[in-house]
């Protein structure tokens, strides 16, 4: 009899640890349809932003030809920008919304496409999502191309998470016009873990670029003026965050009806 009792409480136990681990693990997002409300706003910095970092070319590889960049200074020197804000307007800051479990289809938000082009990375910052198991077997999720004839790039992406960093790919890049197709590699991205991608060429280390991975199509990057606008919300009560890797981040709650709700951020320089 007290086999069977113990036996029955282990199976309890058992099914205790079960459910709470399913309870635990956060549900991914449902496509479903667009809904009639918006918030828009500015993100603003407070404080002084952090001066450009003045990178000297003549020390590194491909001096020649990475000093034709058009922001190279005289001596080869040529301004690393980690935080651009003019007028107290923030650029390059992600808003994206937290608490949505479902809504507007992904479409082509959260696909990302880094060009790697006279010795610099075109797009600065970009959102980038986890892929479905369909998209790791077909791709164009998150791709990197070589656009420099006769210069070899190393693309190297990590999820940043303080300041550790955890490689997801690294991949050579010979010749112009190779790509590296990398929706496969992170496809072992963590919601609860993973928030910033980085993204470093490993020949050329000046070449940076940053990423908000992003878990909803829910999400907006502000231009030079600070603005952005986010679309198709069903109506409700929302988490809402302002981002930037090298400043930090805040977040409000913003209630959404038909039309347009305002927010606007501020977040400190540090």
């Amino acid at each position: 009899m007290k086999k069977i009792v113990l036996s029955v409480m282990v199976v309890a136990f058992s099914l205790a640890l079960v459910s709470t681990s399913f309870a635990k693990k956060k549900k991914a997002y449902e496509e479903g349809s667009a809904g009639p409300g918006s918030i828009s706003g500015t993100v603003s910095l407070k404080g002084k932003a952090m001066a450009p970092i003045m990178e000297d070319l003549n020390k590194g590889k491909n001096v020649e030809f990475c000093t034709t960049h058009p922001d190279t200074k005289e001596g080869g020197i040529r301004p690393r920008v980690k935080v651009s804000v003019a007028g107290g307007k923030l650029k390059d800051a992600v808003v994206f919304v937290e608490n949505i479990k479902t809504g507007k289809p992904w479409g082509d938000t959260g696909k990302a496409n880094f060009d790697f082009q006279i010795c610099d990375i075109k797009q600065k910052m970009l959102a980038v999502r986890k892929p479905t198991k369909a998209e790791k077997k077909t791709g164009g999720i998150l791709t990197v191309k070589n656009h420099d004839a006769n210069i070899l790039h190393n693309p190297h992406g990590y999820s940043v998470v303080g300041a550790s960093r955890k490689t997801l790919f690294n991949k050579p890049l010979p010749n112009q016009g190779d790509v590296a197709e990398v929706t496969k590699n992170i496809g072992r991205l963590k919601q609860k873990k993973d928030r910033h991608f980085f993204l470093q060429c490993d020949q050329h280390n000046f070449m940076e670029a940053d990423a908000r991975i992003v878990w909803n199509p829910y999400y907006s990057i502000t231009g030079a003026d600070g603005a952005f606008k986010i679309d198709g919300l069903p109506a409700g009560k929302y988490k809402v965050t302002a981002w930037q890797p090298y400043v930090g981040e805040s977040s409000q709650e913003v209630t959404v009806a038909a039309g347009e709700a305002k927010a606007d951020f501020t977040l400190t320089a540090k």
